[in-house]
């Protein structure tokens, strides 16, 4: 079975609930000294395909990295997209949007950083913000919420349209596992910056995110633009698991170098004067 099939989310009768998906899972994979082989194993086998992608300028992938505070977000990108060539990668973190940014239409400030053909573009945190922090906070009507449920949907098909494969991954942590984690970044100098005092607030909140989170998932895992839920205690875990994700989509494009029309004899006589 490929990661794709295991850890898609599969939706009942229109409805997902993430406590009935473990967090602490590393299904196919035996153990952390197995996950860390196969993924320096891996890392060079998605600089390839990554390559591949970059050289034929035909076709992209957006990866989307959602998940409450401390779930992996930023790790994810340290231990697996810095395996590939930076030249062909766009890593854009959206946070809270600034006072211009509210003026205008919630995608405004997303367009600009979609991926181009030949380009793998992250996002940590994503447009799916717009969605999940209203349901959970109560901030928004249902029409504005049914609204952003649409455009969302036309930004995807229209990137899906265009040769962009839409990977979206929802980093699933437990409760108890985000507060080591936070408690971690308040010990650690080299962490503190990271912990931000809104955290605690939106920690309360845990069972409405958590709720938001499943219902937007539900509403907007497609065929062509699928969620995957990943199991995300286990950092070797979650880094393994999406490296292998990748990995699999890319080696579906079944893509080979360009051959560009050259007169090969006369370049190499050129090239030998």
């Amino acid at each position: 079975m490929t990661v794709r099939e295991l850890l898609v989310a599969k939706p009942v009768e229109g409805t997902l609930t993430l406590d009935s998906y473990p967090t602490d899972a590393t299904p196919l994979v035996d153990g952390k000294s197995q996950a860390k082989d196969d993924l320096e194993e891996m890392g060079d086998r998605l600089f390839d395909l990554h390559e591949l992608m970059f050289a034929n300028r035909q076709t992209g992938l957006l990866l989307v990295l959602q998940g409450t505070d401390a779930s992996g977000k930023n790790g994810t990108i340290k231990h697996v997209i810095n395996r590939v060539n930076p030249a062909g990668v766009s890593v854009t973190e959206f946070g809270p949007p600034t006072e211009e940014e509210l003026e205008h239409h919630f995608l405004w400030r997303i367009r600009p950083r979609l991926p181009e053909p030949g380009t793998l573009g992250v996002f940590a945190r994503s447009h799916y913000e717009d969605l999940i922090v209203p349901i959970a906070e109560g901030s928004e009507d249902e029409d504005e919420i049914e609204s952003r449920y649409s455009d969302i949907a036309k930004m995807e098909s229209e990137l899906t349209s265009q040769g962009i494969h839409v990977v979206k991954c929802l980093l699933n942590i437990s409760y108890d596992e985000q507060r080591d984690r936070l408690l971690r970044r308040l010990r650690r100098d080299d962490k503190r910056w990271k912990f931000e005092e809104g955290d605690i607030e939106t920690r309360r909140k845990w069972d409405a995110y958590q709720l938001a989170r499943g219902q937007v998932i539900a509403r907007t895992s497609t065929e062509e633009a699928p969620w995957y839920i990943i199991p995300a205690d286990h950092k070797w875990y979650r880094n393994w698991a999406i490296a292998r994700l990748l990995v699999e989509v890319l080696e579906e494009m079944d893509l080979a170098y360009p051959q560009p029309d050259l007169d090969l004899d006369a370049l190499r006589e050129a090239l030998n004067d």
